[in-house]
């Protein structure tokens, strides 16, 4: 059986923790590499005042960004995978959320972050939950049973 949109080729349509999975992994891969065009690769862990859609960015925000988008573009292959991925959204923007309430502000704070960043990480923290956590009808479509 050959592959086709929305098919993995094992004989099923992903499921929607794949799909948010497959979609936060490209999200945030495409702004950790527009964000190198906004920061280039200079005060890669200072304050540089630069922002994209608000956000303040420096390298290392922009690598966290590709390493967690990559994840997520290899995790949503599966569905163990994406709920692995959501938790690692989940626990992940949830420390980063907690850091960010102690560090915006302050020199020490090597992400760069402000108080747009805190509330998207917690926002991603819930879409993790919702990855990790959510219903699924079925995994495997055409299941049949046999009497």
């Amino acid at each position: 059986m050959a592959a086709t949109a929305g098919n993995t080729g094992t004989g099923r349509a992903k499921t929607w923790p794949e799909l948010l999975a497959l979609a936060f992994g490209a999200i945030y891969t495409l702004i950790g590499i527009i964000g190198f065009f906004i920061t280039g690769f200079d005060n890669f862990f200072e304050h540089t005042g630069k922002t994209l859609l608000g956000f303040e960015i420096n390298g290392m925000h922009n690598v966290v960004h590709i390493l967690i988008g990559v994840a997520g573009l290899v995790l949503a292959r599966t569905l163990a995978g994406a709920r692995t991925y959501g938790w690692l959204l989940a626990v992940g923007y949830g420390a980063a959320f907690i850091y960010g309430l102690i560090a915006v502000g302050k020199d020490w704070d090597f992400l760069s972050l402000n108080a747009a960043d805190n509330v998207l990480h917690i926002l991603t923290a819930v879409v993790g939950l919702a990855i990790a956590l959510g219903p699924v009808r079925s995994a495997v479509s055409g299941r049949r049973t046999h009497a």
